[in-house]
């Protein structure tokens, strides 16, 4: 029972943080402090591909129609711009996928620390504020999805490499990526969204194929508990945020990131001198 509370708790902060700009690493990071799974190492590892594979589906259900290019109540122009984008969301994916097949285990065992984490959690936080007052009163020139060219979606998917460095938050680099390149609020966040079905996915492949699906029928049962928990509160926070930035700008994510930084730093930096 204890352990289904955790994994609970865990899906909640995945589906919230996957999806806002504020990185589900440094998040994940402070409460795994104080709620740690009792199992093996390579069923933590599988818990968290299938909790990012829950936040994907809420993606695929909520923008499905959007998503598929075989719709029967699509016009056929409708269907190729469709096509088009997926196109765009691959070629944006391609950057990524490259550096993080060459370099995944080296980042693991270089960056994956409270220091790092910390640092980029504050930087990017710095940014989305930089970023907003200097868009301020300014009209972006990218106001729906066709109109993201292909060097621009190649150099959107040139700012997700930079999320590889745990702390920065996928979500957070494409979204500055895509407000710096003159995209407006919904267009960068709908084009991180999509952008990261095919990057997850293929990211939790690799780690299905690393460590097999050897458990028991407990330990799936919190997988599917997990998956669901994070499909759920994913759903909620997309469709918060789609409205929330309807209105709003990011630079209280880019305050609350300095905040968590510093949170992060103080608490790490005092238990280490214990």
């Amino acid at each position: 029972m204890l352990e289904a509370l955790k994994v609970i708790i865990l899906g909640i902060v995945e589906g919230i943080t996957e999806w806002l700009p504020i990185s589900s690493t440094g998040h994940l990071i402070l409460v795994e402090e104080f709620i740690k799974l009792t199992s093996t190492e390579n069923f933590i590892s599988m818990f968290n591909v299938v909790i990012q594979l829950g936040a994907i589906m809420a993606v695929v259900v909520i923008y499905f129609h959007k998503l598929n290019p075989f719709s029967p109540k699509k016009t056929e122009k409708q269907k190729m711009l469709t096509i088009q984008l997926w196109v765009k969301v691959l070629i944006a994916s391609i950057p990524a996928a490259i550096i993080g097949l060459l370099f995944d285990d080296y980042i693991d065992e270089h960056f994956m620390n409270y220091v790092v984490v910390a640092c980029t959690l504050i930087i990017y936080g710095v940014l989305f504020i930089i970023v907003e007052k200097r868009h301020e009163g300014m009209e972006p020139k990218i106001k729906r999805l066709s109109d993201l060219d292909l060097k621009t979606v190649a150099l959107i998917g040139v700012f997700q490499v930079l999320s590889l460095i745990p702390g920065t938050s996928r979500s957070g680099a494409t979204i500055i990526g895509g407000l710096i390149l003159g995209a407006s609020r919904s267009v960068a966040a709908e084009f991180t969204f999509f952008l990261a079905i095919p990057v997850m996915f293929g990211a939790s492949l690799l780690k299905i194929v690393k460590f097999g699906l050897a458990f028991t029928a407990g330990q799936f049962g919190l997988l599917l508990l997990g998956c669901l928990v994070s499909f759920g509160v994913s759903y909620v926070a997309i469709k918060f945020l789609m409205g929330y930035i309807k209105k709003n700008d990011f630079k209280v994510f880019g305050y609350y990131r300095i905040v968590l930084g510093f949170i992060v730093l103080l608490y790490f930096g005092i238990t280490s001198l214990f």
